[in-house]
């Protein structure tokens, strides 16, 4: 008995009861005592956390999409709506660090959702999660047959998405650290450009490296021309909600958080650092695009990071964001099939989904999970182009507030923890990571996640996507509750199933 709970140390450093919180009966940690054939391992490391987060926030919105931002709030309004998406995304950061840390299950949030708000709302948050990544898979594929194209204009876009769907495939199934590595490495590449993007940028904007059509430094002239606010202060606000789905992708450490060593420790670093690091690279390259490109001229035209190479005189500026964008866009697809595996793999241990597909090999890897998965974003991919006025708007549109969401329960969910927590007489003390500013941090997430939602109504481009959300999820609510009434109507059947 010895020898193999040594052993089960080996692999999952925590314990079943952490500071006090026991964990929910069958839910779907590492550390449940299941067989061994559908437990995952833990083989991450903090480096892997820490960059699989910053890789599921960087992506083509930044590269691409970030000077329409400029273009409607102006250069200061656009660092002001980023700098209110940063608050967001550190309070919502906090919470679920104190989560993971506390309780690392692989699936996090759904399952926090489960046991502290109730298992329709864990069902429905997991369900509307994973479509908003198989959604994501289907058009990053897209993407990267089409970046492709740039380099080879006589192939075929599909050949391309074809064989990046073989590879993020074979990334995702060969181990959990050898996905972690491969995110590291992709997210290494989107920060080095970003980094040189501002160092640059800095250099240019003080007079160091000369641009071309100007005789002396722009210094922060674009900030001051027409004033703070060209447009006015509405903008800064119609702006918010791009910039509050710019940083969705933050909460995949939650996911992660169940596959990695140590997690009482990797978990808090990662939070730090990533908060850390994605303020400097959105709101350091957001300052430095609104210095060095006039408001009126930003757009979604052309990338903002290649106006200003090519404005110093970079050769191959083109080439050059291309293969970082396609590198943005291949991490996405990579941590896109990860996040709705595990998904799978969750649902699944709760007997949500057939058992089957919580079955892993010898290395960890929920294989069924993964190829579902696949499958369901290849499914979206084929709906994009025989349905794309159809089905495949609708999925768009139900599955663009899911992250919202998933902050909307991180936020509750660390409100009745606390709740739970002290109902049972225990101090927060005892827990290995506290989130700082509590109770402030949730309530101010929840705030700013209900603005959002507001925003969304205001807005007549993004108001069918409430619309379509609403309906979609009272039907989760309605087969989640369908299900548990046949089952418990049918028992010795469901057993058998």
């Amino acid at each position: 008995m010895a020898q193999r709970k040594a052993s089960a140390d080996s692999r999952h450093t925590t314990d079943p009861q952490v500071d006090g919180t026991r964990r929910e009966a069958g839910a779907p940690d590492p550390d449940d005592g299941g067989t061994v054939h559908d437990q995952l391992e833990r083989t991450m490391e903090s480096r892997h956390l820490t960059m699989i987060s910053l890789g599921g926030v960087i992506g083509t919105g930044l590269f691409l999409s970030s000077g329409h931002t400029i273009n409607q709030a102006g250069p200061f309004g656009s660092v002001l709506a980023y700098l209110i998406g940063s608050a967001l995304v550190y309070c919502v950061m906090l919470s679920l660090g104190e989560l993971s840390v506390a309780m690392p299950y692989a699936g996090s949030f759904h399952l926090y959702a489960r046991r502290f708000i109730g298992p329709g709302t864990g069902f429905t948050i997991a369900i509307l999660y994973w479509l908003n990544w198989a959604v994501a898979l289907a058009s990053e594929f897209t993407a990267a047959g089409l970046l492709m194209q740039r380099w080879f204009p006589d192939s075929s876009a599909w050949v391309w998405s074809a064989l990046f769907i073989v590879v993020v495939f074979v990334l995702n199934i060969l181990s959990v650290r050898m996905y972690g590595e491969a995110e590291f490495w992709f997210a290494s590449i989107k920060v080095l450009a970003i980094l040189a993007f501002i160092v640059i940028g800095i250099l240019a904007v003080v007079g160091v490296i000369p641009i071309a059509g100007r005789t002396s430094a722009p210094l922060l002239g674009n900030y001051t021309a027409d004033g703070l606010f060209p447009n006015g202060v509405l903008p800064v606000f119609s702006t918010l909600l791009t910039v509050v789905f710019a940083f969705s992708g933050t909460e995949v450490i939650g996911v992660a958080a169940g596959e990695t060593k140590d997690p009482q420790v990797a978990v808090p670093k990662a939070v730090r650092t990533t908060v850390l690091r994605l303020v400097i690279f959105f709101i350091g390259s957001i300052a430095v695009m609104g210095a060095l490109i006039p408001w009126r001229e930003a757009g979604v035209d052309a990338s903002p990071f290649v106006l200003v190479f090519q404005s110093i005189g970079m050769p191959f500026a083109g080439d050059i964001m291309n293969a970082v964008v396609l590198t943005a866009v291949l991490s996405a697809a990579n941590s896109g099939l990860y996040v709705c595996s595990r998904m799978v793999w969750s649902l699944a241990k709760e007997d949500m989904l057939p058992r089957s597909l919580s079955k892993t090999n010898f290395r960890g890897v929920p294989v069924f999970a993964v190829l579902i998965s696949l499958a369901g974003g290849l499914l979206a991919l084929l709906s994009s182009v025989v349905a794309a006025d159809t089905v495949y708007l609708v999925l768009v549109a139900v599955s663009g507030l899911s992250t919202l969401l998933v902050w909307i329960s991180v936020s509750v969910c660390h409100i009745l923890f606390h709740r739970e927590m002290r109902a049972k007489g225990i101090s927060p003390e005892t827990l290995a990571y506290r989130a700082p500013g509590y109770p402030v941090v949730p309530i101010v997430a929840l705030v700013l996640c209900a603005l959002s939602l507001v925003l969304v109504a205001a807005d007549p481009s993004q108001r069918s996507t409430l619309v379509m959300m609403v309906p979609a999820v009272a039907l989760c609510y309605v087969f989640y509750y369908a299900r548990e009434a046949w089952r418990a109507r049918h028992p010795k059947h469901d057993v058998e199933l």
